[in-house]
């Protein structure tokens, strides 16, 4: 069921996104990119609730750590560029 309710979302926004960009009048790099990022998000979060509560804790444990795990890092290289 949630699988039908992605594919239904993701049709959805393909639908908004060709609108936006026949509107723009351009379609950018950065706009392909985040057309594919919802359309990778939507599939993520289809998955996620077709899983069992147990597996779903230890998943977004993992991505809540990667998230720190990456601003940590982003911080890190910001202040060794404001070294140099």
């Amino acid at each position: 069921m949630s699988i039908a309710v992605a594919v239904l979302a993701i049709l959805a926004f393909l639908g908004w996104f060709i609108f936006w960009a026949i509107k723009e009048k351009s379609l950018k790099a950065h706009s392909v990119s985040f057309g594919v990022a919802v359309i990778a998000g939507i599939f993520t979060y289809a998955y996620f609730l077709s899983m069992d509560l147990p597996q779903l804790i230890k998943i977004v444990a993992s991505i809540l750590l990667g998230i720190i795990l990456i601003v940590v890092g982003g911080i890190y290289a910001r202040r060794l560029a404001n070294r140099s």
